[in-house]
């Protein structure tokens, strides 16, 4: 029998491998085998993690800020994109050069009393992720079943039997799925944009809006935090870290370049395809509702547009020029299931991330999916209940403020970690990632402190009302 040595990289005693039931479990190749099966080998984590970035938090503040400032905030996704695509590279990076998640070298190399409020800030970050999830999740029940908003949440809580069922059949069958619907639900849109008459933009317009980028009008910063908060999505940055190592990977220097260099060719590749739909999403809901009182469908009269109007709920509308209203409603509302449904994997598997990376604490992963859902399900229930379904837009627009808000307490340690010598050896991150890296963080963190007041009175609005 062959006698393994110890790796200097196994965990410490009493610690754990990231995802341990997961990792190293997928080949790769020889290297000397071609690109595209090498490529094959690695392309997976990308897709996980891109999910995450195509959730109904992104879909809610897309369309918030098309129907409310048309093209104006088109450069902010555009802007988060590009920063997500740096920070998740650098994720990428830190996992395969150190063999550990974000959340163990935050318990390994920083002191103990930085534990507890690191761990309790990323906590927070997944249960917004999972508020988004449950009312994406919910308006697509309610408009296919017609099951009232506050059971179709209850209904939600418990769609850790869904996710038991689906992971019995690998995370690749699941991928595959999620997959088909966010390319039918992209097709869709561009076939709109660039093939039908009364919904293709006026390109001119959109490029002035890319590159003069401004918040001239009232509440758009408030709309751009949370666009960057959907986009740029804490818990993402220590799931990457966990799930290139799901990977058997080698620690010679030739495996670990090759390692990073397909990581990162995985990630930029299923991000871009992240900000293609969004920024999509964010042109058709402009062309369809911006400037609109009102809009007539065909078989279902006239669809009022308020300040109150629930963006999630009417997105099927920028569907319907290409598909006809009741297609387009079915559609939207399966691909927003899906969206949201698929969402909780990476959601279950980020927050047994960072328990058991901070805290080295196990439970079942529906024990703790349910605990964490009911915790983001009774305020959503209880303010719906007493303002009614317009507050959904609100309720998932601030989710992802929150999140942003929450970013600098995954951004600094990653960067931290990613730019020393020490951690990374020869593979800490090249001057383009750093002046990049750090040139993000600080953005969003300056965008954080000066649109915190706003931030605040808009959180307050929405809880009691306003």
């Amino acid at each position: 029998m062959e006698t393994r040595q110890k790796n200097p990289d196994d965990p410490p005693p009493g610690g754990h491998r990231s995802l341990e039931g997961l990792h190293g479990s997928v080949s790769v190749p020889p290297h000397q085998a071609g690109f595209w099966r090498q490529w094959r080998a690695f392309v997976g984590p990308a897709i996980l993690i891109s999910v995450g970035y195509m959730d109904p938090g992104n879909w809610g503040t897309d369309l918030a800020g098309g129907a409310q400032f048309k093209y104006a905030l088109l450069w902010v996704v555009a802007l988060a994109s590009l920063m997500a695509v740096v920070l998740q590279v650098i994720s990428a990076r830190l996992g395969v050069a150190t063999g550990k998640d974000l959340a163990q070298c935050c318990r390994d190399y920083y002191p103990g009393w930085m534990r507890w409020p690191n761990w309790i800030s990323m906590e927070i970050a997944i249960g917004m992720t999972d508020l988004a999830e449950a009312l994406g999740s919910a308006v697509a029940l309610n408009m296919l079943f017609h099951i009232p908003l506050q059971w179709a949440i209850i209904i939600t809580a418990f769609d850790v039997i869904l996710l038991l069922a689906l992971q019995g059949f690998g995370a690749r069958l699941i991928e595959a799925v999620v997959t088909v619907f966010v390319v039918t639900i992209g097709a869709c849109y561009a076939i709109e944009i660039f093939g039908l008459a009364q919904t293709r933009p006026d390109f001119l317009e959109m490029g002035r809006a890319m590159v003069r980028p401004d918040f001239a009008q009232k509440g758009m910063l408030f709309v751009a935090v949370g666009i960057i908060g959907a986009t740029v999505m804490p818990h993402n940055l220590y799931l990457h870290t966990a799930l290139v190592q799901t990977r058997n990977l080698q620690k010679d220097e030739q495996s670990v370049r090759r390692a990073i260099r397909f990581n990162t060719i995985d990630t930029t590749v299923a991000l871009t395809i992240a900000f293609f739909i969004n920024a999509a999403i964010l042109v058709l809901a402009a062309i369809v509702f911006y400037g609109k009182s009102s809009i007539t469908v065909p078989g279902s009269g006239v669809v009022m547009f308020t300040a109150d109007s629930d963006w999630i709920r009417v997105a099927y509308l920028t569907l319907a020029p290409l598909l006809g209203t009741a297609m387009a409603s079915t559609l939207f509302a399966v691909a927003l299931l899906a969206s949201g449904q698929s969402s909780t994997i990476t959601g279950t598997l980020a927050g047994q991330v960072v328990m058991e990376g901070f805290m080295r604490w196990r439970i079942k992963p529906w024990v703790r999916r349910l605990i964490t859902r009911t915790l983001a399900v009774v305020p959503a229930i209880l303010i719906i209940s007493v303002r009614g379904s317009s507050s959904v837009t609100d309720l998932v627009n601030l989710s992802q403020v929150v999140l942003c808000l929450e970013l600098p307490f995954a951004m600094f340690p990653l960067l931290h970690f990613t730019s020393t010598r020490k951690r990374m050896g020869k593979w800490r991150s090249g001057w383009f990632l750093m002046v990049t890296g750090w040139g993000t963080a600080l953005l969003i963190t300056a965008m954080d402190i000066y649109s915190l007041p706003d931030a605040l009175k808009q959180a307050w609005a929405v809880i009691v009302g306003g």
